[in-house]
């Protein structure tokens, strides 16, 4: 289980974090100038820490496996991928800016960079198949095969002997059992894995039978108890020898090993030291699940090579030049102003289109309010923006009835989805019907309205989605009619997600991607542990003396005793009936609580991409985000090699392209025009729950 992750969906060039200079860097080495000699070693600590929590970390035989479990592997599911797939080339693309860190977890690890080196890539110890109806069934992963236990809510898993980490060593037991140490320990700064991962929270032991033999329990038989465990992914604990107290400086710039396909070498970290310009992952050619079905058709690149291009308009320049092979389209105006489907590069065959529906829960687009800031912990002033925001003509004139409203927190869970609640409307008249309960009545000579004490009503929105920022000058501009003005702020990606994780804004303009699961997750974003330290006394009143808890997915800073109480009887509930009945009041107070406002959701993703880059039949999976997330595409050199013969200087693109060289020559052939739309998963029955 992983902490929601900030990656943005929406634009494939969105995928950016901010850049850092790289401090403290004076060895030749991937070390990121720390000497190893000088280094603690956590060893003696971590057989301490297991002796201490015994309870937790068990050590058992092979005899103590009861003897009827119904192992399985799933083995009947299909494959993943196209057997057309070629392995070779470079996937080439873009992000926003440098990375902070190479760190999987702790400060400003949770970004958009992550998906290369942890979400998308690190193998757990079984997957959930992407490409199937019905419910959700897992394919192996390090675990070659598992067992479930219900009854005493475990699962055992077998792993496979021949997985490897990245760097040669073998995955073992121990690995797994690392991992919730690591994720329990103070050295990651990190409190949301703290949380989830700490002693009784969810889990309440993991047992080593053998090297390769495992179970893990949990304290409560959740529905999807299976993916709960399988889901996990270990850690090399031979690499983090060295944790300690300068956990997050230590490996601040070193790869972690990994059980996926790609690597940071120590070259590239080396050569990245002094050029911050570009990132490339290399694939590991003697990965251990190369040839293993549901990896075998998939990461086909030799090379992902990521450059920093800072503007999307300049990264949809590069796109057009060919520099690189695929652009997201979901923004409104790239689909039908600058790349239409009758522009001469997609009329002549050379860039195709495709639009894909998926099926997965849509993600969080919204602004969140932070209700611990002045004015903004008043309910009539949450609940007045809301009217005072007009999302209808931000959907009709800026995405051109693309997208459409989102109207809870949790759209797209199906049944598991509050059926009645409707977001509110663009209404100013009972805008400022709450404005004037807290005390806002006076409209000043600037139209916007004011208090007895003169204040104005007044309030930043910050946002690090820059494609973005004609959204927020229509809502700007419309919710002047209220007498509320809005005040812009455009920050990179990074910038603004460290501005939301310590609690500094006012109203933050975020979406947060879901993980594809069974039913919505409550207590990570609204639970009062992740908005306060010691948010309410003993008696359920709130705590005069509490802290706002930075570095966690609150960005509402929401506490609220009986949501609290809800969301702990949920996250113990394994009846799905019960969980419904508790998500739609939870949904309930939430909508009371107005600290959110639901934003767009777009039930499909749009990609163009150069010739050269090839896609199954059926093109992508059922669960697939954006278009390269389950890495199903590859390249075709060939392709490439005659496709490029167009955009060479003075080529047959010279003629689109302002600025480039006249000379056009030879016109090279005109190859099959492609715009498609795939919708297999359009209309598919709502039995996700269903096993």
């Amino acid at each position: 289980m992983m902490r929601t992750s900030v990656r943005f969906s929406l634009l494939t060039a969105l995928a950016g974090i901010a850049a850092v200079l790289f401090a403290g860097c004076c060895r030749n080495d991937a070390r990121g100038g720390f000497d190893p000699a000088d280094a603690p070693d956590i060893r003696p600590e971590l057989a301490e820490y297991y002796e201490e929590h015994s309870d937790f970390f068990r050590f058992r035989t092979l005899d103590d496996i009861p003897d009827d479990l119904e192992w399985t592997d799933n083995m009947h599911l299909p494959d993943i991928g196209s057997p057309e797939a070629r392995k070779g080339g470079v996937q080439r693309g873009s992000m926003g800016d440098f990375p902070r860190t190479l760190r999987v977890v702790g400060p400003e690890a949770n970004n958009a960079f992550r998906r290369f080196i942890l979400d998308d890539m690190l193998v757990g110890l079984a997957g959930l198949h992407p490409n199937v109806p019905g419910g959700h069934k897992s394919y192996p992963g390090v675990a070659q095969e598992w067992a479930v236990d219900y009854e005493n809510r475990t699962v055992y898993a077998r792993l496979n002997p021949d997985a490897r980490w990245s760097d040669g060593e073998p995955v073992t037991v121990d690995d797994v059992m690392f991992m919730f140490f690591f994720y329990q320990s103070a050295y990651i700064n990190d409190p949301w894995y703290n949380n989830w991962y700490g002693i009784g929270i969810n889990y309440t032991n993991i047992t080593k039978y053998d090297e390769h033999t495992l179970s893990i329990t949990m304290r409560e038989a959740r529905p999807d108890l299976e993916r709960r465990i399988l889901n996990l992914r270990p850690l090399p604990k031979h690499f983090f020898r060295e944790m300690g107290d300068d956990f997050v400086q230590r490996y601040q710039w070193r790869f972690m090993p990994t059980t996926g396909p790609y690597v940071i070498t120590d070259e590239e970290i080396e050569r990245i030291r002094f050029n911050r310009d570009s990132i490339t992952l290399t694939r590991l050619k003697d990965w251990w699940a190369r040839d293993l079905k549901f990896y075998r058709n998939r990461f086909n690149a030799d090379q992902i090579r990521l450059r920093v291009i800072r503007d999307t308009p300049k990264a949809f320049e590069a796109f057009l030049l060919g520099h690189l092979d695929m652009f997201g389209m979901n923004l409104t105006e790239y689909n039908y102003d600058m790349l239409p489907d009758d522009h001469p590069l997609v009329r002549d065959g050379f860039i195709h289109k495709s639009t894909f529906y998926n099926d997965i829960p849509r993600p969080s687009w919204g602004l969140w309010i932070n209700s611990s800031m002045p004015h903004l912990d008043n309910n009539d002033i949450r609940i007045g923006i809301h009217y005072a925001l007009n999302w209808d003509q931000v959907l009709e004139q800026f995405f051109r009835g693309d997208y459409v409203r989102m109207q809870t927190t949790a759209d797209g869970y199906g049944d598991m989805t509050h059926p009645d609640i409707r977001a509110r409307p663009f209404d100013p008249d009972r805008a400022m019907e709450f404005f004037a309960k807290a005390g806002f009545t006076e409209r000043g000579s600037d139209g916007i309205l004011r208090n007895e004490r003169g204040q104005r009503l007044s309030f930043n929105i910050n946002t690090g989605a820059a494609p973005f920022r004609g959204i927020l000058a229509i809502l700007r501009q419309e919710a002047r009619k209220a007498g509320l003005e809005l005040r812009l702020e455009i920050l990179d990606p990074s910038a603004n997600w460290l501005k939301v994780q310590e609690k500094n804004h006012d109203i933050a303009f975020v979406g947060l991607n879901v993980s594809v699961e069974r039913y919505p997750r409550y207590w990570e974003t609204y639970h009062s542990s992740n908005a306060y330290h010691d948010a309410f006394l003993e008696d359920g009143t709130p705590n005069p003396d509490r802290r706002v808890r930075t570095q966690t997915n609150n960005m509402q800073v929401i506490a609220n005793f009986e949501l609290d109480q809800l969301i702990e009887r949920y996250d113990e509930s394994d009846c799905l009936d019960e969980m419904r009945e508790l998500a739609f009041r939870m949904e309930e107070i939430l909508h009371e609580d107005a600290s959110f406002v639901p934003a767009f959701v777009f039930p499909k993703f749009r990609v163009a991409y150069w010739r050269w880059v090839r896609w199954p039949d059926d093109f992508n999976v059922r669960f697939a985000r954006e278009p390269t997330e389950y890495y199903v595409h590859w390249f075709d050199e060939e392709r490439r090699a005659e496709t490029e013969l167009a955009v060479r200087p003075g080529g047959w693109l010279a003629r689109f392209i302002p600025g480039a060289a006249r000379d056009v020559g030879e016109v090279p052939a005109r190859f099959p025009k492609k715009v498609r739309v795939f919708d297999q998963w359009l209309a598919v029955p709502e039995d996700v729950l269903e096993e």
